[in-house]
């Protein structure tokens, strides 16, 4: 009897779990739909045509981005995104950094105008203060940066908010003296006092050390090189191999990541967070410029999202994807420099896409997946990139300088899992 009572339950349910197989590519697309932790932008404003906070903030929870970086405060930004989820960068400007270094009143007077007024309901997650203020050549201000940061942190803990929210800067990949191969990533001896003691305060507060890897940059620096355009394009090809570790990199992004890995590691840094506070790939640029254009461009974000979606990470730190933070919401139609400059974003004023790079939630079919070169089986490191133009700066704006198993255009592993568990409960339901 009991045997003929569970082969009868067996029966109902899978006939009644095959009337819902239809219906789990829905759940798998619910949950894909929802924002990225891990996939960000930065909202420059370098620019007379921007649409207002209010569109922008409709346009970003229209996506799958989770974060958005700011180069300052704008408080109307930063009002618009109340209540959306999505986690906001603020940033102090560079000119801030003498004030805020030797006046801690100025660093308790900047929190309480940019952050106490919003937060929580705005969900600012992490205050930079300065962008690319150690190769900056202004030796001033770069022995300013520790006692800035200093008293902003020392600001948000008066303000009861030093444990939710963090204090770092932005560094361009010229701190790197060796970043090739990636397990030879050093910094540069000139930089070796102050970067000691940011990188202490990193490590003592749990602040990320965040780095502007261009893969653009560095193809632009050496576009002859075998395979290069390929490898930064995240495309097929032969790869690049660290003799030290004996592992192929498949992709310049790891490869530049993992050279600041291991140049973190060669401090005593080795638990300190990386993330990537700006990268991305021109779409156009003057007829002399290497490099830019609109299907390198999509290929490059198309493959680096999906490559963040596989969860794979680099070879030095599998498992997990870097937060990253794509380069640009927008165009910003004044910086100076070449046409490239004026050409790194993903969406057009009117909130159209100026590419489908895979962000869009409402997208009712994928676009056509991006070729992925294999996950690394760490190779040649790029040579250490140029950095790009910086920008005239507007207002209160610091100016923003400019794989085994792949799910192209997935989710992560948690968020299939979830899909499958409420897939599973409502079969369970039924049964």
């Amino acid at each position: 009897m009991q045997s003929c009572k569970f082969h009868s339950n067996m029966a109902i349910f899978v006939s009644r779990s095959a009337l819902l197989l239809p219906f789990l590519p829905i759940f798998l697309m619910f949950n894909t739909a929802n924002s990225e932790s891990f996939i960000g932008v930065n909202y420059g404003q370098v620019a007379d045509n921007l649409p207002p906070p209010s569109l922008t903030a409709k346009l970003l929870q229209s996506t799958s981005i989770g974060k958005v970086r700011l180069y300052g405060s704008d408080p109307a930004i930063i009002k618009a995104l109340a209540n959306t989820g999505i986690g906001i960068v603020i940033g102090a400007a560079n000119g801030d950094i003498p004030a805020l270094a030797s006046d801690p009143n100025f660093a308790k007077s900047w929190i309480n105008s940019n952050v106490v007024p919003y937060y929580p309901a705005s969900n600012i997650i992490l205050i930079t203060v300065g962008n690319e203020v150690i190769t900056s050549n202004d030796p001033n201000l770069m022995n300013q940066m520790l006692p800035a940061i200093q008293n902003v942190q020392n600001a948000l803990d008066a303000a009861s908010l030093g444990g939710k929210i963090k204090v770092s800067t932005v560094h361009s990949m010229a701190v790197l003296k060796d970043s090739e191969p990636p397990s030879a990533g050093r910094f540069h001896p000139g930089f070796t006092t102050v970067l000691q003691g940011l990188l202490s305060f990193n490590n003592a507060t749990g602040s990320p050390f965040a780095i502007n890897p261009y893969p653009y940059f560095a193809y632009r620096s050496d576009p002859g090189r075998a395979d290069n355009l390929a490898f930064c394009l995240f495309q097929p090809n032969s790869g690049r191999l660290d003799s030290n570790t004996n592992i192929k990199y498949m992709n310049m992004f790891d490869a530049q990541v993992d050279a600041v890995r291991s140049a973190l590691d060669s401090m005593g840094f080795k638990n300190i967070e990386i993330v990537v506070a700006e990268t991305g790939w021109p779409y156009k640029g003057d007829n002399d410029e290497v490099g830019p254009s609109l299907e390198n461009a999509k290929a490059y974000n198309g493959n680096l999202i999906a490559h963040l979606r596989s969860m794979v990470g680099t070879p030095l730190m599998p498992g997990k994807s870097v937060d990253t933070y794509l380069f640009a919401l927008y165009d910003e139609d004044l910086k100076p420099g070449p046409a490239s400059e004026r050409a790194f974003g993903l969406f057009n004023p009117d909130q159209s896409m100026i590419y489908d790079a895979g962000l869009s939630k409402q997208q009712t079919s994928s676009p056509v997946p991006p070729v992925v070169a294999p996950t690394p089986d760490v190779s040649k490191s790029p040579v250490t990139p140029v950095t790009p133009v910086t920008p005239v700066p507007t207002g209160p704006l610091a100016s923003p300088t400019p794989n085994k198993a792949e799910f192209l255009y997935g989710s992560h592993e948690a968020t299939i899992l979830q899909s499958l568990i409420m897939f599973t409960v409502l079969i369970l339901m039924l049964f």
